[in-house]
């Protein structure tokens, strides 16, 4: 009995997971939230928890499936917490919150325009969709049945050379899927980077003739001043030499008035 209380004792050293820094949570949500549709819509939620492993180890976080997993359903459990009880107290405690909530609304709303569109996606994930509502952990929907259980314990028994084989074949398999779904996701984010460069390049068009055609009127504002300038010199040139001709005909006649004056 000493014994496999220290056995036990070990294991729970052995299996304590180094706790989850902050950032590390964040990058952990913004991952979790790309993949949320996908995990809706297929059944194969333990090659997508390798995935955000992976995606983790990318970004510098060495977190294994299962880790990544426990980690989901720790946050799921806090932010029902936060919907259930003593909501706005709780949720300052709790700083993803916000983060949470953003995947179920959109969850939801994928919910809702599924049911609105009728028969446009699969039963399944409309099962699943309808089963899980808002917060349910979907991923425990598609763990293995005690009878596959059952059977892959008794194919153990049956040799050491079929279990390599399947085992071999089974991580081949696993391996060959989580390339094609990364392939698939890379592919997905390279279309959507063209449409954004695409757009932006259309942004860019817009704005030049936009700023041409604020410069043609801009010109056309100046060459319109330019010519009213013009206008108002010659017409003022004009009333000057009227009131030079105006002034030399009134000193004519007061001269001609002074004149008859000195002649009486």
């Amino acid at each position: 009995m000493e014994g496999h209380h220290h056995s036990i004792s070990m294991e729970a050293a052995g299996d304590r997971v180094p706790q989850w820094s902050f950032q590390e949570t964040k990058e952990f949500l913004a991952i979790r939230a790309e993949l949320d549709q996908t995990f809706m819509e297929t059944k194969r939620n333990k090659l997508l928890w390798e995935v955000i492993s992976t995606k983790m180890k990318e970004k510098g976080f060495l977190r294994s499936a299962d880790q990544c997993k426990c980690k989901w359903k720790n946050l799921v459990t806090r932010y029902k917490g936060c919907e259930t009880i003593e909501p706005d107290s709780m949720r300052q405690q709790f700083p993803f919150y916000n983060e949470l909530q953003t995947i179920f609304a959109a969850r939801m709303q994928r919910m809702l325009w599924l049911e609105a569109e009728g028969g446009g996606a699969s039963s399944s994930m409309r099962k699943k969709a309808a089963g899980t509502r808002l917060s349910s952990d979907d991923e425990d929907d598609n763990e293995e049945s005690e009878e596959e259980k059952v059977s892959k314990k008794r194919r153990k028994g049956k040799g050491v050379a079929i279990n390599t084989s399947t085992g071999s074949g089974d991580s081949n398999n696993l391996q060959h899927i989580l390339e094609e779904f990364m392939r698939q996701q890379m592919q997905m984010e390279v279309q959507w980077r063209e449409r954004v460069e695409l757009r932006e390049k259309e942004r860019r068009m817009k704005e030049m003739e936009w700023r041409q055609k604020m410069e043609e009127l801009e010109k056309e504002r100046l060459l319109m001043d330019r010519s009213w300038r013009e206008r108002e010199e010659q017409r003022r040139m004009r009333e000057e030499v009227r009131a030079e001709k105006r002034d030399a005909l009134i000193t004519a006649l007061l001269n001609k008035l002074r004149r008859e004056d000195h002649h009486m």
